[in-house]
């Protein structure tokens, strides 16, 4: 029985390192454009019934409630919470913030569709749309030599000003992804997420139609972290590695008493 004591607290031990883990890239990430937290989840580990509730006591009678030892705990996954950032102002044209549900899309460099909600984009020099780390959004989006005045609509229409022409030129429309179980995306860095089967197919489309949000040019989406939450959350996950941490030693006097008394 001290023994199974041992491996619970392990268990323990095991799932609030992963918790804290999470905590510490939450805080990392604070200052991530677009980034959303993640929570660790919790499940009881199987467990050992000595006596079934309701097994016959007698001839007569029946245990009402049974003899029933856990066997520890496990982290259960990481969820990501999906909660609206802060708008920043920045007053960059290609700076977008996407204000409601919905994903950016860029090809990735293995011609994978990646979908992010980090607005802020520049453009290379044949005037393509890319993100920070060079990636192309999807559908391509090509700013001319010379152009000004770039607008870019709540519906993700992009319009340009031409030298020489005294008409607004469309230059193409920013397209969005939205995901029946967006926390089901699978993160992979740079900002990215790809789809997988927990998470459905694409539902693509123009901004502010079927519930996508709407863009917001000259905006970037800050990180949904809170710092004081998760400053509560670490504490937390301490004393609770701490409390199984003494477990473990409560457990081990224990087998050296019975070691020194038998």
């Amino acid at each position: 029985m001290s023994n199974g004591a041992l491996q619970v607290a392990r268990t323990g031990l095991d799932a609030q390192n992963v918790k804290m883990r999470v905590i510490a890239n939450n805080l990392a990430n604070v200052n991530t454009n677009g980034f959303k937290r993640q929570r660790a989840s919790f499940e009881t580990l199987v467990y050992q019934h000595d006596v079934t509730p309701g097994a016959p006591a007698d001839e007569q009678n029946r245990y009402a409630i049974g003899l029933s030892l856990g066997t520890g705990v496990a982290v259960q996954g990481t969820a990501r919470i999906e909660t609206q950032g802060t708008l920043q102002t920045t007053g960059n044209a290609l700076d977008i913030a996407i204000e409601g549900p919905g994903y950016f899309q860029v090809e990735m460099r293995d011609g994978q569709i990646g979908y992010t909600r980090a607005g802020n984009f520049s453009r290379t020099s044949e005037g393509i749309v890319v993100t920070a780390s060079g990636l192309p959004l999807v559908p391509e989006i090509q700013i001319p030599e010379g152009a000004t005045g770039i607008t870019i609509g709540k519906d993700g229409i992009v319009s340009v000003a031409l030298a020489g022409e005294t008409e607004i030129t469309e230059l193409g429309q920013i397209e969005t992804a939205s995901f029946v179980n967006p926390a089901g995306l699978k993160p992979v860095g740079d900002n990215l997420l790809t789809e997988s089967e927990a998470s459905g197919e694409p539902q693509i489309g123009p901004a502010s139609e079927d519930g996508r949000g709407s863009l917001r040019a000259g905006f970037l989406e800050q990180s949904n972290v809170n710092i004081v939450e998760e400053l509560v959350d670490m504490i937390e996950t301490q004393r609770a590695y701490e409390v199984n941490s003494k477990m473990i030693s409560a457990t081990d006097e224990m087998l050296q008493f019975v070691n020194q008394q038998l």
